[in-house]
């Protein structure tokens, strides 16, 4: 045996993730076994690792090394996202720390800085997956935004548009203006924002009244261009059909229309309209022919067109008009108003509804194979739960903002013409010779085209990721996709179900007929103790990397996988780290007491031995089937948990206790071949969930060929357990738990000449006696046809056994602590009489406590009962 004394994983972590690396275990080919694929969801460029990835990279990981060992040809492919928004937000930054603004660089001339940073600092979670053991094929490593991947952009952008399912045009878009740029629905997170109801005074043109409005964004006020009531409110059936208003401060008049849209409980029942700055106020500009007033410019600071408060921020100009408005008569009143806003999910600044020229994508179309995959079980999602989420948003389906006003990103491929129009093509060249088509004109030049300055939303690159990972969009029948596609399992977060989920399955149904993939597997948000999310301003998620350090990455993969249960929240806690840890710990000192044992080869094997050898292979054969039954359902938490028990409760508490010889006594060749065989497969069983450990110790457990390890070795398969024997066993098990009992109540020393007699019947584990009494540490079990007065009695299932007391204990000191809780149980018995005989209590308290208290009487009934008749065998 090479292994240290004591485990400590800090020292042989790093080397075998290097072993597994110079070996190649963890790439894949193509072959005749069976493909077992997942695609990482590629973490953004721009990331850390934090505790959800540490939930996320687990779950994989077990699948995959999992099933490596079942024989499958595994494929674990990571890779990184451009992260559009997010990057170019960093890379800003750092240029504005050494004094260059953005606005001052040319597009090629920002490319070249945003290539170097990703270079620099990109791809840090993925150097950092391998602490946590990832078994990624690191050789496969791609990136959104490489060669391959761009391609495959562009060309099914291409394809897209020339099957009319990609337009351009103005629409109400979701706007950030910290990135300047459009977000898709999806993109914007809706949390409850307290603010303030305004009451403004429009006062109606040619009259002295007035028509109070309530809103709780006045500063658009600049921007309103008619003003509503529902017809049927009889407050405003005085207002003529043809009134106009004047716009507060601002002086403007703009008609009084009236559509049904209009809540009347809401506020004062009058709405005010500004088509440019609401989705709802838009729709109506639409159906009565309003004009549209776009007061502010894309940093959400107020724009020149109406001349009031041009260049302030617009929540600046909130509070200045209210007090302007007030000034000037014009303010009715004002009142708290909590309601939902919306936030970008990308800066976390609240979006701002405007008018865009912009790419969209029809989704109808998309939708309905994509649902009925899901809604017919073609993909499975776990839980199911998440099912009827899917359905609901993909049956009210809106078409996708694709565009988006950043320099980092795939760069639309449409080339806007001298004359108007553009052409949309997959090359520069290909743009010119369409253009030339579409012009007339031969003697156009490329110079002359002005390509699209916008870019793809970073979703339309990772919608194509199981396909494009696998080259199947530029190269459809190439050897990877068709051996690898579709994809096994995907694990991933529910929030982004509609971002990434639903688009993939979209994908793969339009670019290859299949599903991407065949089971979803929806993770929980990871929280702390007290149930709060995880976030760095909350101070409460701790860095991984600090825990991997201080308990070992097998220690929080543990830590993972007891919290981890599908679609629910992760309760962490630093302690299941530890626990975690001491895991390894005892299965890395079983390992040396096994390793201890001498063996005497001439040694006969003892009935003991025989028996819980035979019984610990049958429970081990019923847990490795409840195993395999958890995969296949998904339970990967009860999974491990199943194990976990096994090892520490049933092989470690019980097996090597029951094989165990006597102090520097030999043991038998066939116990000890059995118990290290029962080593090997519960080190295999394990390995998915702790491969450092499990490694190590494997290595050691046998001589082993250079490259070989136990990630590739087959994983133990079940036989066919028989339960009426490890019923029966459990029957000894029981009946060992309460002589020990017996010992500990009666502070009975841990000696040899205890004698447990039983009055044997069809449930009493004859078989088992050699086990009985070694675990119980009997001197004799013997078979007794009625109780000894003076013993201790206890019952499993219908089996009576009694352990004689005779000369084993201080039958004064026995007499005096019985009499003290017989003295107890009859105060306290007397005290619940008491209240069942209140027949006021009775009547009026409620039946559940009633009950309770009958309960409390029937116990102390028994307990005295029972201590009465132990002071009698005392005599």
């Amino acid at each position: 045996m090479k292994i240290a004394d004591k485990y400590v994983p800090q020292q042989i972590e790093s080397g075998w993730y290097d072993y597994w690396i110079e070996n190649r275990l963890f790439h894949s080919e193509p072959d005749a076994r069976e493909p077992y694929t997942i695609v990482i969801p590629p973490p953004n460029v721009t990331g850390m690792l934090h505790m959800g990835h540490m939930l996320n990279n687990t779950l994989q990981d077990v699948l995959v090394r999992r099933a490596r060992m079942t024989g499958r040809n595994a494929c674990w492919v990571p890779g990184m996202d451009h992260a559009s928004i997010a990057t170019e937000a960093k890379v800003v930054a750092k240029l504005r720390a050494e004094g260059i603004e953005k606005s001052s660089l040319t597009r090629e001339e920002f490319l070249r800085h945003a290539w170097a940073w990703k270079e620099q600092y990109g791809g840090m979670i993925l150097r950092q997956l391998r602490k946590l053991g990832a078994s990624c094929d690191w050789e496969r490593t791609v990136f959104t935004m490489d060669d391959a991947r761009t391609q495959s952009v562009i060309k099914v952008f291409c394809d897209l548009y020339e099957k009319g399912k990609i337009y351009r045009g103005v629409r109400m878009v979701n706007w950030d203006p910290a990135a300047q740029t459009a977000l898709s629905d999806e993109e914007v997170v809706f949390r409850e924002t307290h603010g303030k109801l305004y009451y403004l005074r429009y006062r109606v043109e040619g009259s002295d009244r007035q028509v109070i409005v309530a809103t709780t964004r006045p500063e658009t006020i600049l921007g309103d261009t008619a003003l509503c009531v529902n017809p049927d409110d009889e407050r405003y059936a005085w207002l003529p059909q043809d009134a106009r208003v004047v716009v507060p401060l601002v002086g403007r008049t703009i008609p009084v229309i009236r559509d049904r849209y209009v809540d009347i409980a809401f506020g004062t029942g009058a709405l005010k309209v500004t088509p440019a700055h609401d989705v709802n106020d838009y729709m109506l500009g639409e159906k009565y022919g309003l004009p549209s007033i776009d007061v502010f410019n894309d940093d959400g600071t107020v724009n020149d067109r109406v001349g009031l408060y041009a260049g302030q921020e617009r929540f600046e100009v909130r509070k200045r008009i209210e007090k302007d408005l007030d000034a000037a008569g014009l303010l009715e009143k004002t009142e708290p108003y909590t309601n939902n806003v919306g936030y970008s999910e990308r800066t976390g600044v609240a979006i701002e509804p405007k008018l865009s020229m912009q790419w969209f994508l029809r989704m109808e179309e998309l939708a309905e194979p994509a649902t009925r995959a899901v809604m017919e079980d073609t993909i499975r999602f776990f839980p199911e739960k998440y099912k009827n989420t899917y359905r609901h948003w993909m049956e009210n389906i809106k078409d996708w903002c694709i565009s988006r006003q950043l320099w980092w990103g795939q760069r639309i491929p449409a080339w806007h013409l001298p004359s108007g129009g553009f052409v949309v093509a997959e090359t520069p060249a290909e743009a010119l010779e369409k253009a030339r088509a579409k012009t007339g004109d031969e003697s156009l030049r490329l110079e002359e085209l002005r390509q699209d300055e916008d870019v793809l939303d970073t979703w339309f690159s990772s919608w194509l990721w199981p396909i494009s990972v696998f080259d199947g969009i530029r190269r459809p029948d190439n050897e990877e996709i068709r051996y690898y596609y579709p994809t096994n399992d995907l694990v991933t977060a529910p929030d982004i179900i509609f971002f990434w989920v639903a688009r993939m399955i979209m994908a793969g149904y339009e670019y290859r007929g299949e599903k991407p993939f065949s089971n979803v597997y929806f993770t929980g948000l990871v929280r702390d103790k007290l149930g709060r999310k995880m976030s760095k301003q909350l101070g409460n998620s701790p860095d991984p990397l600090d825990l991997i350090a201080q308990y070992g990455a097998d220690g929080m993969r543990v830590a993972m996988l007891l919290s981890a249960t599908a679609g629910n929240d992760v309760m962490f806690d630093e302690a299941l780290c530890e626990q975690g840890r001491n895991f390894g710990n005892k299965i890395w000192n079983a390992y040396r007491l096994v390793g201890g044992w001498e063996v005497d080869e001439n040694l006969a094997q003892s009935e003991n031995n025989r028996l819980s050898v035979e019984w610990f292979r049958h429970r081990m054969d019923e847990v490795l089937a409840r195993v395999e039954s958890d995969f296949d359902s998904y339970r990967i938490s009860e999974a491990f948990m199943a194990l976990y028990k096994l090892f520490w409760d049933d092989f470690s508490g019980w097996l090597l206790e029951l094989v165990k010889p006597a102090y520097r006594a030999p043991i038998d060749r066939p116990t000890f071949d059995a118990v290290r065989g029962f080593f090997d497969a519960l080190l295999r069983a394990l390995h998915p969930f702790m491969p450092f450990l499990t490694e190590e110790l494997w290595q050691d457990l046998a001589p082993r060929k250079a490259g070989e390890s136990i990630m590739v070795q087959p994983m133990p398969r079940p036989g066919e357990a028989d339960r009426a024997l490890l019923a029966r066993f459990d029957l000894a098990r029981e009946a060992i738990s309460a002589v020990r009992n017996i010992r500990k109540q009666r502070n009975l020393p841990q000696r040899e000449n205890l004698r447990l007699e039983v009055i044997a019947d069809e449930n009493y584990p004859a078989e088992y006696e050699p086990v009985i009494r070694k675990m119980a540490n009997l001197e004799a079990v013997e078979r007794v046809a009625q109780k000894d007065a003076s013993a201790a009695g206890f019952i499993v299932k219908t089996t009576q056994y009694f352990v004689p007391l005779a000369g084993m204990i201080d039958a004064e000191a026995e007499r005096r602590k019985l009499a003290d809780e017989l003295t107890y149980y009859e105060g306290f018995l007397a005290s619940v009489m008491k209240k069942l005989a209140n027949e006021r209590f009775v009547q009026s308290a409620p039946a559940k406590v009633v009950e309770n208290e009958r309960a409390k009487r029937a116990d102390a009934e028994a307990r005295i009962a029972a201590i009465r008749e132990q002071l009698a065998a005392l005599g």
